[in-house]
């Protein structure tokens, strides 16, 4: 198993005080990386932080606005002062405005692509020039979504911004690798987290989903920690510009098996 130690690894990982960054965050503690986690939640994330130190983990937070451009670069020149540059980023932060399109409002959209598209623009541009300094490569990971592959109604700022975010990884991938570093993507379906709760208290709708998902059932946030270790470790040095879907086969059964309108309609009566 040394293949996937991260032990000496300093990891950044962004929306780390829920859901599947604080998933994420934890696996790459127990394999040994010092993880620096990162939101505008510094409550939560102390609260993360101090659950990983209490099981032997190395972890720590920085709290700023990941899509400010002066914070960014003011937050990733502390972390390298007091760690070096980080070997392994994770951009999972992610917005998600939920209406149907002809009720969304410029405001919708610049929020889903504020927070899902420029902030790991920021971070991938800051994080890689230490990375290039330092010459030893690097891991990048960017959490996009099922949802840019094969779309969904009324999230459609969401599902733009996370095709958006997989092309900036296909093109860092071609850009970024002669220095060694490793830009990947890793697609969700369905999980259990704070993203998905309107969806999950809703049994009309669960029960459409469960039909549309391979496994027939929603992911757990635990669930998708494997790919990013695989990702984040040698075991996964010679994969770049590359999507691993995480989605109980969602994006893979849906074209094929979706046969109507989704239920998720009824969630947004129309406005008089």
């Amino acid at each position: 198993m040394q293949m996937f130690s991260l032990e000496g690894q300093v990891a950044l990982v962004t929306g780390a005080s829920r859901g599947l960054g604080k998933a994420i965050a934890g696996a790459f503690a127990e394999a040994g990386a010092r993880v620096i986690l990162a939101a505008r939640d510094g409550h939560k994330l102390a609260d993360v932080s101090k659950s990983i130190r209490d099981r032997g983990g190395q972890a720590e937070i920085e709290v700023f606005d990941l899509a400010d451009e002066d914070a960014v670069v003011a937050a990733i020149g502390r972390i390298n002062q007091r760690h070096g540059v980080p070997h392994i980023l994770v951009n999972n932060a992610a917005a998600m405005p939920r209406m149907p399109f002809l009720d969304s409002s410029l405001a919708d959209w610049d929020e889903a692509q504020r927070t899902n598209l420029r902030a790991p623009y920021l971070l991938c541009r800051e994080v890689a020039r230490g990375m290039i300094e330092r010459n030893q490569g690097g891991r990048i990971i960017n959490i996009t979504s099922y949802a840019g592959l094969v779309g969904r109604d009324n999230i459609q700022a969401y599902a733009a911004s996370k095709a958006g975010l997989a092309g900036l990884t296909r093109s860092l991938a071609c850009e970024l690798g002669p220095h060694g570093i490793t830009v990947n993507n890793i697609s969700p379906g369905l999980f259990m987290t704070d993203l998905s709760v309107s969806l999950r208290t809703t049994p009309v709708v669960m029960d459409k989903y469960r039909g549309l998902i391979a496994l027939a059932r929603p992911g757990e946030p635990h669930e998708i920690a494997g790919a990013a270790l695989f990702l984040a470790s040698s075991a996964g040095s010679y994969v770049t510009g590359t999507t691993i879907d995480v989605d109980g086969g969602i994006a893979n059964t849906m074209p094929v098996r979706y046969d109507g309108p989704d239920p998720r309609r009824h969630l947004f009566p129309k406005k008089t």
